[in-house]
């Protein structure tokens, strides 16, 4: 493994240092940080038509963030994702973060414990090690709405964004009749338009014809800017070395780091009291967290 490539599971709450010059280019001028804040609050307060579920400083700088401290910008994202919720509470009310440990178990997703060249983070999927019959489909939302927002807490997330690689290996025709336009907008909305975070790229490997099909359902809810964050891969990982370099992928993508499940970064999570309280706010059961700690 090369020395130049970090590997922690340790979540970043804390600004770091090192993200200073990236929060200048998106827009963040401490100087007018609480200036921006209050115009957000106060843009909330007049509108009177969106209902956010919290309304604290840490909270809506995420917003901010996410749409380069435009207030107009971040107060739309904001009327998203309080919609969002509000539309799929089922997936956040009394829902237990670690009863949703399988589909990491199963390899379905991870979060890798390394950065990307640019230092964004990087969530693989491998849909075709989902069995449909044993993991219903709100199971796969439940646990990656989780990880997204226990990922956005991060401010290194929050301004660099982050970055998608969905490997379709194995995804048949069993996955794909589990497809549905519904599906289909609901998981955009989750990974690209309504949550405080800028994915800015999704890599798309080890298509076949079976994920045509179910492309077909995706393609009426793309627009323009969603389309040019999207790459096509199939199995040329020499194509998606261009965008991310292979000393930041695992060997499977010809890269040179191993596999890692995401339990290590989840123990960290549930380790970690900031954690805990924040998910507590977002709605979620966290008593497990304190039973596991006894």
């Amino acid at each position: 493994m090369p020395e130049s490539v970090i590997v922690s599971h340790t979540l970043e709450l804390d600004f770091p240092a090192d993200l200073e010059e990236n929060a200048r280019n998106i827009g963040e001028d401490q100087d007018r940080v609480c200036e921006l804040l209050q115009q957000f609050k106060d843009l909330i307060f007049e509108r009177g038509d969106c209902n956010p579920h919290r309304m604290d400083d840490d909270f809506l700088i995420r917003f901010l963030r996410a749409r380069f401290w435009k207030v107009e910008n971040a107060y739309k994202l904001l009327s998203r994702y309080s919609n969002f919720r509000g539309n799929n509470m089922h997936w956040i009310d009394k829902v237990h973060p670690l009863s949703l440990e399988i589909l990491g178990e199963e390899d379905i997703m991870t979060i890798t414990p390394y950065l990307d060249q640019t230092k964004k983070r990087m969530m693989i999927f491998r849909f075709g090690n989902w069995k449909p019959s044993k993991i219903p489909v709100d199971e796969l939302f439940k646990a990656t709405l989780i990880c997204l927002e226990v990922g956005i807490m991060e401010p290194r997330a929050q301004v660099n964004g982050g970055v998608g690689i969905f490997d379709m290996d194995g995804f048949g025709l069993n996955h794909t009749l589990h497809m549905s336009p519904t599906i289909a907008q609901k998981m955009i909305a989750m990974m690209v338009t309504s949550l405080p975070y800028r994915t800015t790229a999704l890599h798309i490997v080890n298509q076949g014809w079976f994920f045509d099909v179910a492309f077909a359902f995706f393609k009426p809810f793309l627009n323009d800017a969603m389309k040019s964050k999207l790459y096509l891969h199939g199995s040329n990982f020499k194509s998606l070395h261009k965008h991310i370099d292979p000393t930041n992928l695992p060997k499977r993508y010809g890269g040179v780091m191993e596999d890692y499940s995401y339990k290590p970064w989840i123990d960290h999570a549930k380790a970690n009291q900031r954690v805990i309280k924040e998910l507590e706010l977002h709605g979620y059961c966290t008593d497990e967290f304190l039973n596991t700690e006894e």
